[in-house]
């Protein structure tokens, strides 16, 4: 029996679990062919498997004394290299399957930056969407009273993810501190006042698009006056938008789940400015950013077409940085027929197995996500190390060793692509890298 197909037997509702896998075994098979011994210890079996999956009941009451019953997790993959360190994701799409495929990836990912940490995922199907600060705060309060268990500085470090941002890791950590009664780097994406890091809200944008000029750079090329297509008006997508304006780029869309914008003239500082305060503060729908700027028009979503429009526009870049399988199929299609030649994935898995196949059959520069999104995880990381010393490092520092990181998950993606007789194949340079370093690091240490 194959891998995949144990993993399917095992868990066969989990689709999006089973993907990621799927991924990966593909882009190995080379390094198991040269190294038996890995069949020999089962590492294929255990490093699919959780080392612990968390599942617990979330009670909360909301404005209108209602009690409200949530279910959240935690799944704590794989620690060879490190502390459990991974998001949590507040949406109601999260289950088991969301979240094992999550922690899985997180798993190379976080091999991929040098820093030592394991991999995790976690969250609930809470939505904070239309909830006060008070109601979130009950629930945050409530999530944490079982969460608190299960972590800790050396054990499992937890950050934000899709509807975890500063105002729900406030809450989250306040009660963690209440509980177990310490001050202690237990999560990342702190506010600055109380132990964060600068750079963390931009780590994961900036990074993304420190990867694609990396991958631009040996073409001889920059960002510079390059139109972008970016998905998302989440952090990521922020960030993003604010990197690419800098270097010099013209991105010209993001989205909700209500639909999207495309800004022909293209999206300024001013604009990015307007965008973040209808997001952040207001809260708001992507939609009224046409009613302050009209020359720009808002796409609904569409429900009955199998395909996003917003990757139907003429540019030379993407960036996905909205959600998994945002990317199917036809929208690579049409990215590639309207003169995109480089992917870079903010988002996680937002590109479904055909729509990559098309990429790399294409040729064009793609980063997938556990390369070229690990930005964020990497400041994380460095937020730990200033924890742990009691340090704060200025902007310049930090940013100095995110395009450091970035930079060296590159080399290491291309490096091990042409080792393995596939230059040019971030997918399996990543998947490859990652993948011998956490399966040695379990060799050493024993049959546990």
């Amino acid at each position: 029996m194959s891998s995949i197909q144990f993993v399917i037997d095992r868990d066969p509702h989990e689709r999006e679990f089973h993907q990621a896998v799927s991924e990966v075994l593909e882009s190995i098979q080379p390094v198991l062919e040269k190294n038996t011994h890995y069949r020999r210890q089962a590492i294929l079996e255990r490093i699919v498997e959780p080392e612990r999956v968390f599942i617990f009941r979330v009670p909360w009451v909301d404005d209108q004394g209602q009690v409200r019953v949530n279910r959240g997790f935690r799944i704590q993959m794989n620690s060879a290299i490190g502390p459990y360190k991974g998001g949590l994701r507040f949406h109601p799409s999260v289950n088991l399957s969301i979240l094992k495929f999550l922690a899985f990836e997180q798993v190379f990912k976080n091999a991929l930056t040098s820093l030592p940490m394991g991999g995790g995922k976690g969250g609930s199907d809470f939505d904070p969407k239309g909830k006060s600060d008070n109601e979130v705060m009950r629930f945050c309060q409530s999530f944490m009273t079982e969460l608190f268990r299960h972590i800790g500085p050396d054990t499992d470090v937890p950050a934000g993810d899709i509807g975890v941002g500063a105002r729900e890791i406030g809450y989250l950590f306040g009660m963690y501190k209440k509980l177990a009664h310490e001050f202690t780097g237990v999560l990342t994406g702190k506010s600055l006042n109380w132990g964060g890091s600068l750079i963390r809200p931009e780590a994961t944008g900036y990074g993304s698009t420190y990867f694609a000029a990396e991958m631009l750079a040996t073409r001889g090329e920059t960002l510079e006056g390059k139109t972008c297509l970016v998905s998302g008006s989440g952090n990521v997508a922020q960030y993003t938008l604010e990197k690419l304006i800098d270097l010099g780029a013209k991105p010209v869309t993001f989205s909700d789940s209500s639909g999207y914008v495309y800004d022909p003239a293209g999206i300024d500082r001013d604009k990015l400015n307007y965008l973040m305060k209808l997001k952040n503060i207001q809260r708001g729908r992507v939609s009224q950013y046409v009613e302050q700027y009209p020359d720009a028009t808002f796409t609904p979503v569409n429900p009955e077409l199998d395909y996003n429009p917003l990757w139907d526009h003429k540019a030379q870049c993407a960036f996905p940085s909205a959600t998994q399988n945002e990317v199917n199929e036809k929208d690579a299609q049409h990215l590639v027929n309207n003169g995109v030649y480089l992917v870079s994935e903010g988002a996680n898995m937002p590109t479904t197995p055909d729509g990559v196949n098309i990429f790399l059959d294409r040729g064009i520069l793609y980063g997938p996500g556990k390369a070229a999104n690990a930005g964020g995880v990497s400041v994380s990381g460095l937020e730990m190390s200033q924890n742990s010393m009691r340090l704060n490092w200025p902007r310049e520092e930090v940013d100095k060793r995110l395009k450091g990181i970035m930079k060296n998950i590159h080399r290491m993606c291309r490096e091990t692509a042409e080792q393995y007789g596939v230059p040019g194949n971030y997918v399996t340079g990543a998947n490859i890298a990652g993948f011998v370093k956490v399966v040695d690091s379990m060799i050493d240490q024993g049959v546990v």
